[in-house]
């Protein structure tokens, strides 16, 4: 074995010489931005009942969710969250399905507290815990209860950190 010393694809990019790939704002030098939200359920909501926490603006947006984090009082028994997006239109006009699991797929929220909305699935795991959507009109994003009930007073309370600019 040697010793080696690389560059990352987006460092090798900046240093290049003429710079040929210009790096996406959500990729270097980028700004953090908050969408928060509460949300107190309004009457008891059934098995695959959902909840429409916010929207993120059109253009290219990438969710840290490894920075994201929630409150969740979700009082039925065995109670899991899937954290997912309606369907929306991407920049170049192609759509895109909705995907009520597309962040997080069966987070355990059986127990009342906080959680990261990093989630477990591989796809995320890959590509550092985030996400990217590069949408012409915006994407609404969905928490949803696939399991069991939502009580009527379950809280849901949190942040998506994304980048944009």
């Amino acid at each position: 074995m040697a010793v080696t010393t690389q560059k990352s694809t987006e460092y090798t990019n900046s240093t290049a010489d003429p710079i040929t790939t210009q790096a996406r704002p959500d990729e270097m030098h980028g700004r953090l931005r908050i969408m928060f939200f509460t949300h107190d359920q309004d009457g008891a909501g059934d098995a695959t009942s959902s909840v429409a926490l916010g929207k993120l603006p059109a253009g290219r947006v990438r969710v840290l969710t490894s920075l994201s984090r929630v409150y969740c009082n979700w009082t039925t028994s065995s109670a899991t969250l899937d954290l997912g997006f309606d369907a929306y239109t991407n920049a170049d006009g192609t759509a895109v399905t909705a995907d009520p699991d597309g962040l997080i797929d069966g987070l355990s929220v059986d127990t009342v507290g906080y959680f990261t909305l990093e989630g477990a699935l591989a796809g995320l795991k890959a590509t550092g815990g985030t996400y990217t959507f590069d949408s012409k009109d915006g994407v609404v994003i969905r928490a949803t209860s696939q399991d069991t009930a939502i009580a009527s007073g379950d809280d849901l309370v949190g942040y998506l950190i994304y980048v944009i600019d």
